[in-house]
């Protein structure tokens, strides 16, 4: 998919803002959002896009400060409610009227908040961040803050180096992906870059230290799926997540890590076209 940018504006106390979104849209049949998680970018996706896409017009986005969207201008925050803002416009410009919307880990609460706010008509949120208990929050932004400690650090060449075995990928990538080995050295590669490169991971992260997701979404088809071998937002969240939407379908995904994209598309893609009918 080749990408394209869309810019518009978003209210911000210091009056309205610019903010531009780098995104790709593959398939056709009915809008089908998808937000990657802190610190990725929309190549997250690529695994399951050409599934998807044989029954839904995709568009997959870099939220503002990662992949190849800028940062958010002066005045616009990486709060939740901005960033729930964001999409809103986003979607407006693009004439994208109540998409489906599945997202990963931030983007799994991102869509969830975008669902509370009755911009979509149905989502599907993978390991969604929000549903954690204060210890499980600190160890996640923990393990979060040393991956992106470490891509930074790391030479490109040996990033590189690296990514050409099934064990170097394991070493870069086991945190996310239960199945490293599975991802392909380019986008191993692509996706480290992409974490030591995020402007917007810092202030994305400290925003976050507040965040629970609390409210039910009542009216709205709520998919909430979680992978067994998720060892950064483990899986007893997912129960969380059902008490405080107590309409959602729970769906396990068996042997899938963090980002079960790569793990098993045809099960992740099978659970976003169920939870988008």
């Amino acid at each position: 998919m080749s990408a394209a940018t869309v810019s518009f504006q978003v209210p911000s106390p210091l009056g309205p803002r610019p903010v531009t979104v780098s995104h790709a849209r593959e398939g056709t049949g009915e809008p089908l959002l998808l937000l990657h998680g802190i610190g990725h970018h929309r190549q997250a996706w690529d695994p399951v896009v050409h599934l998807l896409a044989a029954e839904r017009e995709v568009i997959t986005v870099d939220l503002p400060g990662f992949g190849e969207s800028p940062a958010l201008p002066d005045g616009l925050t990486y709060d939740l409610s901005t960033t729930s803002a964001v999409f809103g416009a986003f979607c407006e410009a693009l004439e994208l009227d109540r998409p489906h919307v599945a997202g990963n880990s931030l983007g799994g609460l991102l869509a969830l908040e975008l669902a509370r706010e009755k911009l979509v008509r149905s989502v599907t949120a993978l390991s969604p961040a929000g549903f954690w208990n204060e210890a499980e929050r600190r160890y996640a932004f923990g393990v979060l803050l040393t991956m992106r400690h470490i891509s930074r650090r790391l030479p490109l060449p040996l990033v590189e180096s690296l990514s050409r075995s099934a064990a170097g990928r394991s070493a870069l990538t086991s945190t996310i992906y239960a199945r490293p080995g599975r991802r392909s050295p380019e986008a191993v590669v692509a996706e480290t870059l992409a974490l030591a490169g995020a402007t917007g991971f810092d202030e994305t992260l400290r925003a976050g230290g507040s965040v629970l997701f609390t409210d039910d979404i009542p009216g709205l088809p709520v998919t909430v799926a979680w992978g067994t071998r998720d060892w950064l937002l483990v899986r007893r969240q997912g129960v969380r997540a059902k008490r405080v939407i107590p309409g959602a379908r729970l769906v396990r995904l068996p042997g899938c890590g963090h980002c079960p994209m790569n793990d098993d598309p045809a099960l992740v893609a099978r659970v976003i076209l169920d939870g988008s009918r």
